[in-house]
C-alpha cells in the first residue's frame, strides 16, 4: 500500500460544508444515459465504468457513469462534482460494483481523508481534466500542492478494493 495514501476510517457523516455541483438536465437526461449505455455495451470510453451502488434510503440499485483511477496499483473513485448522490450512497453502502459490458467488479470502499487526497487528485486531473476539469475551481494537474490541498475537501475520494 502506498504510504502517502493512508486509509482513513470510513466516513459516516457528510462534512459540515458540502459542495455539490448539480448536473444540468442535458447531463442527467442525455449525456449520462448515453455514456452508461455505451459502457454497458462494453465500449471502453477511456476507462469509464458504470457504478452501481445501493440507495441509502430505498436499498435499490442506483447507477451512474464514473471514471475510475488506477494509481500505484490501487483503484480510486473521485467525485469531481462533490457530495453527489452516489457519494452519499457509497458512504452508507460501503461498496458497490463497477461494470463494463458483461463484466462486473464488486468492491468495498474506504473514503480517504483530506490529507491523503492531493496525490490522487493530481493523478485524476492528469487523466480526466479534459472531461471534468471545470469542477476543480481552476486547479489542474500542474497546480501547486497547496492548491490541491485547498480543494481536497470539495472532492470525496474513495479507495476501492475487490470484494
Amino acid at each position: 500500500m502506498n504510504p502517502t495514501i493512508a486509509p482513513s476510517a470510513p466516513a459516516t457523516t457528510t462534512p459540515a460544508t458540502s459542495r455539490y455541483v448539480v448536473p444540468g438536465r442535458p447531463t442527467r437526461w442525455i449525456v449520462n444515459p448515453i455514456i452508461s449505455g455505451l459502457v454497458t455495451l462494453g465500449l471502453p470510453l477511456k476507462g469509464a465504468r458504470v457504478l452501481r451502488v445501493r440507495g441509502r434510503s430505498t436499498g435499490e440499485w442506483r447507477t451512474v457513469p464514473v471514471n475510475p483511477l488506477t494509481l500505484d496499483g490501487e483503484q480510486f473513485l473521485v467525485a469531481p462534482r462533490g457530495e453527489t448522490q452516489w457519494v452519499r450512497n457509497l458512504r452508507v453502502a460501503g461498496g458497490g460494483e463497477l461494470r463494463r459490458g458483461r463484466r462486473s467488479q464488486p468492491f468495498t470502499a474506504v473514503e480517504l481523508d483530506d490529507s491523503a487526497k492531493p496525490i490522487v487528485l493530481r493523478a485524476y486531473l492528469e487523466q480526466w481534466a479534459w472531461e471534468v476539469g471545470a469542477f476543480f475551481a481552476g486547479v489542474g494537474a500542474d497546480s501547486a500542492d497547496d492548491d490541491l490541498a485547498r480543494i481536497a475537501a470539495d472532492h470525496p475520494v474513495f479507495r476501492i478494493m475487490p470484494a
